[in-house]
């Protein structure tokens, strides 16, 4: 093996000449290509869809960590169709996504969060739509918190050539082939499936590029961690209220960070269960199932999880009625999601 000398004040190293050159790992384009034959249509737009929301991230993520300096944190002045107050981040964001995904040329039609209905971007030969929340847990950017965005991706179902048609967004979360979410945190992660297992790539800022950081992502089977906001406890189902007070006695920790995307995060990684079940404000939930329930229910399916929404239904088997659908959400490790249908009295809910 070659080696190099160099001198450090009065000693001289050898150095391996193998050990200048370390690896720097895969980059999320290389992988994709490698992993194309697992899509379900192997035909190249799916791999470029997943690249265009990589890039659209990179720019939010720029976004975001310029915000405290550019006064663009903070409310926008105006509310989304959920009336919700937007952030100018959250406009920033839909921006970003909406842009990339319509000059990608691979998607017909979009439904985002912060728009009333289906976006048609023109591109009537799109085989994809995406629902999308582009930037989940906005009003934490002020504070400094982790956000993240959070996608699912369909394949159309009207004829390629027409104008996107509402049978290709309401569609069950089962029909989805690929989701994912990205995590602007202490590092920028962008994670997904695509029915073939759940991987994860951190974005390395220098470089430009996300690098395959976590393979085959597996949530535990147990967990000691439970999110919930608790300050809405007075108006959870008693059934709720009665699993949180065992989760308390069993000495389970509690972390609840208000970004979807953060706390699931976290859960997935450690083992937990997450819970938003219905107020007396909210009686049928409030996430939105199209573009933040299905997309992680996929998720952490295949991740070797659990996702309900306490009425005995698995998330991904429910079908949407509507764009802005709300439903509860509990999604988690598989024994702790079977220990609550135990005082939901639901039998055990799981994918085929």
């Amino acid at each position: 093996m070659l080696n190099l000398r160099y001198y450090s004040q009065n000693t001289i190293t050898i150095m391996d000449k193998s050990k200048l050159g370390l690896p720097v790992g895969t980059t999320l384009d290389r992988f994709i290509k490698r992993n194309q034959d697992d899509f379900s249509y192997a035909t190249g737009e799916l791999s470029q869809l997943l690249r265009d929301i990589a890039l659209a991230a990179k720019i939010v993520n720029r976004e975001i960590n310029k915000a405290g300096l550019l006064n663009i944190a903070g409310a926008f002045g105006s509310t989304n169709i959920q009336g919700e107050e937007q952030q100018k981040l959250d406009v920033i964001a839909d921006i970003r996504f909406i842009r990339a995904l319509k000059n990608g040329g691979e998607v017909c039609g979009i439904i985002s969060e912060e728009e009333e209905k289906i976006i048609d971007v023109g591109n009537n030969y799109g085989k994809y739509v995406v629902a999308i929340d582009p930037l989940d847990g906005s009003s934490n950017v002020d504070v400094n918190v982790s956000i993240g965005t959070i996608f699912s991706i369909y394949r159309r179902l009207s004829p390629v050539g027409a104008p996107v048609q509402n049978e290709d967004v309401m569609q069950s979360g089962n029909e989805q082939v690929a989701a994912g979410y990205v995590l602007y945190g202490a590092s920028t992660m962008l994670v997904y499936t695509t029915g073939h297992g759940v991987v994860g790539f951190t974005y390395e800022p220098s470089l430009g590029e996300f690098f395959l950081s976590h393979n085959h992502m597996k949530i535990p089977e147990n967990g000691s961690i439970y999110s919930v906001n608790e300050g809405n406890f007075n108006e959870f189902p008693e059934k709720i209220k009665e699993y949180i007070n065992t989760c308390k006695e069993k000495k389970y920790t509690a972390r609840y960070i208000g970004s979807l995307v953060a706390d699931f995060h976290r859960n997935l990684l450690k083992g937990g269960i997450y819970l938003y079940p219905p107020t007396q404000k909210n009686q049928d939930g409030k996430l939105r199932l199209l573009y933040e329930c299905n997309a992680l229910a996929f998720l952490v399916e295949q991740a070797g999880g659990v996702a309900i929404d306490g009425k005995g239904n698995r998330i991904l088997d429910i079908k949407p009625y509507e764009y802005h659908q709300r439903a509860a959400l509990y999604i988690g490790s598989k024994n702790m999601i079977k220990d609550l249908q135990k005082y939901l009295e639901l039998n055990t809910v799981m994918a085929d």
